[in-house]
């Protein structure tokens, strides 16, 4: 089989794609016909050796698939072949087959694609548990989403608005990305690549500032969001887009009782029944239409080193995917 990866750490042009063995199973394991994976922030960590946990090398990216049930393992019941489903693997995802455990796996309903399920076992699983989970949103709460255009992004905005958000407040970039955050949901577009974003936060929340605040690009943007935070409020950090660690003193917080969390997916995956519970809602808000996932395009898996260079640069919006 054709895969993807990279024997050192460096920019998008480590990756290369070779042939490799299809995976042995055990007697736990299931084997995946792959038909969608989804490319995320984490891969590129990953291929620049700045990933939360250590990185072996060679490495296979990809957490993120969908595709068709082709073997199971001796001791696997409940699971057939030919059966469509999306799962998390951890790593071996870019590639045509990819094997996984078989709890991990949840049933694509009818009328969800291969392409949209993709785009929610990992950046639908972090947009649902940063919001309900980390940051405990309460109906009637303010939300500052920033990247709201972004595959996690793009989902918060319409999680905030299914969990009951009073104001959801979106960031981004450019007056597209704005534009695209306002049809999934959010009331008031900010671009934070201009001076001043922060006032005009306070302004919308009346001095108050936000309940809930979604921060993933660290540095400068780490500090102003934590300006814009309400008493009580809680900041969510679930990345580092821009490499800058931001650095801050701890005792800021205590005169608001501000509180700032740290979010990482693969913590929770501890917790399989909350994992499979809140992925199996997702999927369900996606078949009824309450929730849009935005795919902004599809690659063949060849083309996964332009792929991150893509994404690096900022020149998607909602979900990219590459197609094996």
């Amino acid at each position: 089989m054709k895969v993807v990866q990279f024997e050192s750490f460096g920019g998008p042009e480590v990756l290369e794609v070779i042939d490799k063995k299809v995976p042995a199973l055990d007697g736990n394991d299931v084997l995946i016909d792959v038909k969608a994976i989804g490319v995320n922030y984490a891969d590129t960590a990953r291929r620049e050796g700045e990933y939360v946990i250590r990185t072996e090398l060679p490495f296979v990216p990809g957490t993120e698939i969908a595709g068709v049930v082709a073997d199971t393992g001796a001791h696997v019941t409940g699971v057939s072949k030919g059966t469509r489903v999306a799962a998390l693997t951890g790593s071996g995802g870019y590639a045509e087959y990819a094997k996984t455990e078989a709890d991990s796996l949840i049933r694509i309903p009818d009328g969800v694609s291969y392409e949209k399920a993709v785009g929610l076992p990992l950046q639908g699983l972090s947009a649902y548990h940063i919001l309900k989970t980390m940051g405990r949103l309460a109906e009637g709460e303010t939300v500052l989403v920033h990247a709201a255009a972004g595959g996690v992004g793009s989902l918060a905005v319409q999680l905030a608005r299914q969990f009951g958000a009073g104001k959801v407040i979106a960031t981004a970039s450019t007056e597209e990305k704005l534009q695209h955050a306002e049809k999934l949901g959010a009331e008031h577009l900010i671009n934070y690549s201009e001076e001043g974003w922060e006032k005009t936060v306070l302004e919308i929340t009346g001095g108050k500032g936000v309940d809930v605040a979604l921060e993933m690009a660290g540095g400068d943007i780490f500090h102003k969001t934590l300006k814009c935070l309400a008493p009580f409020g809680r900041m969510v950090i679930y990345g580092v887009a821009s490499g800058e660690q931001a650095t801050f003193y701890p005792s800021s917080l205590m005169r608001y009782n501000q509180s700032v969390v740290g979010f990482f997916l693969g913590q929770l995956m501890q917790h399989q029944e909350l994992i499979m519970r809140s992925l199996q809602e997702l999927l369900e808000y996606t078949q009824n239409g309450e929730l849009e996932l935005t795919i902004s395009g599809s690659y063949p898996l060849s083309k996964a080193t332009e792929v991150h260079r893509m994404v690096q640069e900022r020149k998607t919006k909602g979900k990219i995917v590459l197609i094996p």
